[in-house]
């Protein structure tokens, strides 16, 4: 039985998107359940726009998702090297094959002649296409483009009305006429480096790779390689394209739908695990139809005959939710430890010893099962951070009423000979002051949770008080009667 192969092959121009890390990721899916080899290739041509940095986050936000690959710059094995611009001499070598067998040549056009052709095209109702100028240049006007300085690109010769069909694994039989696809295709550029079509081409047939699985937006260009592949003699890959991710309001998913990087994420605390989960599930879904899985589960469950057409919707919401669950399913030492990165950057803590850990530990634990995701700590927890709180003039209206004072001033009372505030003590005293007050319910609560965090709502009242201790809570307390009087 032959081995299947997939790849995963994205450019270094730029932070990951998650539509690729989706593609990643049904690669990754399709070679775990298909006991299939997983190639990592680096499409770095475009050497304006490649970084190396872009190339280290690739890695670094596979990782962190936990998509491993057999295959790699930093795997080798038996088909590298794995960065096409280490390949270039193996690019040239197949494109002068094409040049001698009559199937590409060099093409001496300028940008000036390129786009006149463009115009005269359009003036006639035509789709641009190339026109086909230099395909059957002689030695001689070759020479003189030569002794001109200009510097040729290399084009494969498009077949004429010829129709491409090929048969996709999730989309089902597509047909497409060669005269639609442009002209002849440049598949060498003038500075020597190969175009995507060709360079994907002859990467995806010397790696032996078996299935090509990518997005919707790569169905154009997969006839242009086809017939590359043809012309070659390359045996032709199946071929499946992932619809598109989209946004909301069902158009193609970009910045202004939100986050599009998949590290932005991972800043913002959310687990790898619930990520893998949440995007495994933009396109498949299992046949049991549990949504909550983890990576095994999914793998053990995928089968791609599953993938549906439709376009999936990234929602929000829904990452929310199911990031929230898996929160909740963590040890609290591990939130604690991705919300201190976030609380240092807002300047709430600085260095932390045995004691301010613990205390951190019992202060995330009061908000960690309501989290959507862990940098939302700075902002629910910040009455345990900041000096001062604030009140809305709603609050003050509220702490102004007769019983409101009375309770804080019944409550400063009994903390004065109070060393410290526990919540068992705390306790037993709510519960004589609400009778010896006359004061019971919300028009108890509500004054001093609202004096000492600024929070109408919130968690347990005696966990948060002994968490802030004595001093805070007095100092609150004596700011809100002085606003008050």
């Amino acid at each position: 039985m032959k081995e299947f192969r997939v790849r995963f092959a994205p450019s270094p121009t730029g932070p990951i998107h998650i539509g690729n890390i989706r593609t990643a990721l049904f690669n990754y899916l399709f070679s775990r359940s298909e006991g299939a080899t997983f190639v990592l290739r680096i499409e770095d041509t475009d050497l304006e726009r490649s970084a190396k940095e872009f190339e280290e986050l690739i890695f670094k936000e596979l990782k962190w998702l936990g998509i491993e690959w057999d295959e790699g710059p930093d795997k080798p094995g038996p088909y590298g090297p794995y960065r096409q611009s280490e390949r270039l001499e193996i690019y040239h070598r197949f494109a002068q094959k094409l040049i001698e067998e009559k199937k590409a040549y060099r093409c001496y056009c300028t940008p000036e002649e390129l786009e006149e052709d463009r115009k005269k095209a359009i003036e006639r109702g035509e789709i641009p296409r190339y026109s086909g100028r230099c395909r059957y240049l002689t030695k001689e006007q070759e020479e003189t483009f030569i002794r001109e300085g200009r510097k040729p690109v290399i084009r494969f010769m498009m077949p004429d009305d010829e129709v491409i069909e090929f048969e996709d694994m999730i989309k089902g039989k597509i047909t497409i006429k060669s005269d639609t696809l442009g002209g002849d295709m440049v598949i060498i550029k003038s500075d020597g480096m190969p175009t995507y079509n060709f360079a994907v081409v002859i990467d995806d047939a010397l790696m032996k790779i078996t299935h090509v699985i990518r997005g919707e937006d790569h169905i154009y260009n997969t006839p242009k390689q086809i017939l590359i592949y043809k012309a070659l003699g390359f045996e032709i890959p199946k071929f499946a394209h992932a619809p598109l991710i989209l946004g909301p309001d069902r158009t193609k998913l970009s910045k202004r739908h939100g986050h599009t990087y998949i590290g932005q994420y991972r800043e913002l605390g959310y687990l790898p695990e619930a990520m893998f989960n949440f995007l495994s599930l933009l396109s498949w879904y299992p046949e049991d139809n549990v949504e909550l899985m983890s990576k095994e589960e999914i793998i053990r469950k995928f089968n791609f005959k599953r993938i549906h057409k439709s376009n999936p919707v990234f929602d929000i919401e829904k990452l929310n939710w199911m990031n929230q669950q898996y929160i909740q399913k963590s040890p609290v030492e591990r939130i604690v430890d991705l919300a201190i990165p976030h609380l240092k950057k807002a300047g709430y803590i600085d260095e932390i010893d045995e004691l301010r850990y613990n205390w951190l530990k019992d202060v995330i634990s009061l908000y960690k099962d309501g989290l959507s995701y862990v940098a939302q700590i700075v902002d629910v927890a910040k009455t345990f951070f900041v000096e001062e709180v604030d009140y809305t003039g709603e609050m003050v209206e509220f702490l102004k009423s007769p019983n409101s004072i009375k309770v804080l001033e019944a409550f400063k009372g009994y903390l004065k000979d109070k060393s410290e505030i526990t919540e068992d003590d705390v306790k037993e005293w709510m519960k004589k002051a609400q009778k010896e007050l006359g004061v019971k319910g919300k028009e108890f609560f509500m004054p001093i949770r609202i004096a000492v965090t600024g929070e109408e709502h919130g968690p347990e009242l005696v966990k948060v008080l002994a968490l802030l201790g004595k001093n805070r809570v007095v100092k609150r307390l004596d700011r809100v009667l002085n606003l008050i009087e």
